[in-house]
């Protein structure tokens, strides 16, 4: 087991890369995942695991010693002072798991798809994520102007769901609704029907776009559903991640998670 003390260390120098800069995740393909919940997750859904990172104290919580017995891979202790330097978090975890990016899987043409048009706050994305994994969407597509799945905001709200979703980064949208086979849907005013009248069985792609501005006009018209979500008098909006969790959700009640 190694010890790295020295912020010079060539491997914790490639680490810091890894938290701070996109480009270096997009990169080597690798991204790192804080604290043993995510740990947990990604080796419940069966992914490998390149190396752990761990502090002293880590080392003896047993909860991730008994993670720790399920990998393996390198393991090297940092101290504290180094491992605070590549976390976010207000207090130390004690361990963090360097994985490989999953490969994501081609575009599909039918199925249960949710696709992310700009959305650019890390903690919207990672609870849509999280809400799309619970309600067994298949495939879920983001612009290239949404936020990065793998920062590390982003998996803490995520929650593991990068673990198991098919997830396809830096998607053409519109091409993709192009090819699909099925309805595509998204929340717009004009010309919308009730949620909770709508058809939303049968394969079906759910979009959703930017806080704020909502979905950008070449995804608008390609929407042949459009849907509204109730709301009290003198309300306007919802949260994104509501309204996405609001209309996943109903998609569940009429069609079951098999649907």
């Amino acid at each position: 087991m190694n010890m790295i003390q020295s912020p010079q260390n060539a491997l914790f120098k490639e680490a810091r890369k890894l938290l701070e800069q996109r480009r270096e995740r997009l990169k080597v393909g690798q991204a790192l995942l804080d604290g043993p919940h995510l740990l947990a997750a990604w080796l419940d859904a069966g992914r490998p695991v390149q190396r752990i990172l761990l502090t002293q104290d880590g080392l003896a919580n047993p909860e991730i010693a008994a993670l720790i017995q399920r990998v393996h891979s390198p393991v090297c202790v940092l101290d504290e002072r180094l491992f605070a330097e590549l976390s976010e978090l207000p207090s130390l975890s004690g361990v963090l798991a360097w994985v490989a990016i999953p490969q994501s899987g081609m575009p599909r043409s039918t199925g249960f798809c949710l696709l992310l048009d700009g959305v650019q706050d890390p903690g919207n994305v990672g609870s849509m994520l999280r809400t799309a994994a619970a309600a067994g969407v298949d495939q879920v597509l983001l612009s290239s102007a949404c936020a990065d799945v793998w920062s590390p905001k982003t998996l803490r709200s995520g929650m593991g769901a990068q673990a198991v979703l098919d997830i396809v980064e830096r998607a053409d949208l519109p091409a993709f609704v192009d090819q699909f086979s099925g309805q595509v849907a998204a929340t717009l005013l004009n010309g919308a029907t009730d949620l909770y009248r709508a058809d939303l069985r049968g394969n079906l792609a759910l979009v959703f776009g930017a806080e704020g501005a909502g979905i950008t006009p070449e995804m608008a018209v390609r929407a042949n559903l459009r849907l509204k979500i109730p709301m009290a008098p003198g309300i306007e909006s919802l949260n994104v991640g509501a309204a996405a969790a609001i209309c996943l959700y109903e998609r569940v009640r009429q069609c079951g998670l098999a649907g």
